[in-house]
């Protein structure tokens, strides 16, 4: 986030942010000691927040009256979003993907992107090493079972999250620290789970929770930072974590939960979070 100005104390400023987020301007304002303090999250709409905020002032009208616009419009306002993370998007895309191609191919599918080659012998599944894996150059299985999702409320409940914490990391970090998360966290929380014995798991929670400690300990360490996680919503999916983690998650049908993926996600968040707003407070 960037400071733009100061307005008084008492101003109402309610009509001031139905139309900066109407015009798709990110911004935050907060009570300062000397007035209410404006932020912008994109230093290129700088200019744009101005002279709302001047009409504003002037008691101009601010909210517009958009005309419904057809499919093709707002395809293309789709387009430019998505085109500013990439890897985001691409998370996303790859995940639905992969879950498409499993109702085509099934088993066949899921046993190439699992983190050892698993076969069946003699009525039983036998599961590959990681050491012969690796040897033999499958290499991508370290990340691969971070795109396998195994119904519709695991796929969906997952690109939520990495829609919501990926896209501020990658806005306001670059593509280069959201790719290097991605990895990072993805190998890591597939080898916190496998280091427990289980070879068939996949999701991309380990990720999302890589993505959560990271963003959580920016905002909190780096306020100006713009990086933004309400405290109840960090407190209800670390308090999942936590009940998928008990004999009670069993008993109502989520026991079959990658728990040691989401543990190991999460630190790699944390120590991510930590290492790059440590770096921000250094340079200030």
């Amino acid at each position: 986030m960037h400071p733009v100005m100061l307005l008084p104390h008492d101003a109402d400023t309610q009509a001031l942010r139905q139309a900066l987020w109407q015009h798709r301007i990110g911004h935050r304002i907060t009570a300062e000691a000397d007035g209410q303090l404006i932020w912008v999250a994109d230093p290129n709409q700088h200019v744009e927040l101005q002279a709302l905020v001047q009409r504003w002032e002037r008691g101009e009208p601010l909210i517009l009256s958009r005309p419904s616009r057809g499919r093709a419009q707002r395809s293309a306002d789709v387009l430019p979003a998505l085109k500013r993370v990439p890897v985001t998007a691409a998370m996303i895309v790859l995940s639905l993907l992969v879950f498409a191609l499993i109702g085509l191919f099934g088993d066949l599918l899921i046993v190439g992107l699992t983190v050892v080659p698993i076969g069946i012998a003699n009525d039983e599944l036998v599961f590959g090493s990681l050491s012969d894996t690796l040897s033999s150059g499958q290499v991508w299985r370290l990340l691969s079972p971070a795109f396998l999702h195994f119904g519709w409320m695991h796929l969906i409940f997952n690109l939520m999250w990495v829609w919501y914490f990926g896209r501020q990391i990658e806005m306001l970090q670059g593509s280069r620290t959201m790719l290097l998360l991605l990895i990072v966290a993805g190998v890591g929380a597939n080898l916190a789970q496998y280091a427990t014995g289980t070879a068939l798991f996949g999701g991309m929670s380990g990720v999302v929770y890589a993505l959560l400690g990271h963003v959580w300990l920016m905002s909190r360490r780096v306020p100006e930072s713009g990086f933004f996680v309400p405290t109840m919503l960090v407190v209800f999916m670390l308090g999942w974590m936590v009940f998928t983690m008990t004999d009670m998650a069993g008993s109502v049908g989520f026991g079959n939960v990658a728990n040691e993926a989401h543990l190991g996600g999460l630190l790699v968040g944390l120590v991510t979070g930590w290492y790059y707003s440590s770096q921000r407070l250094k340079n200030r």
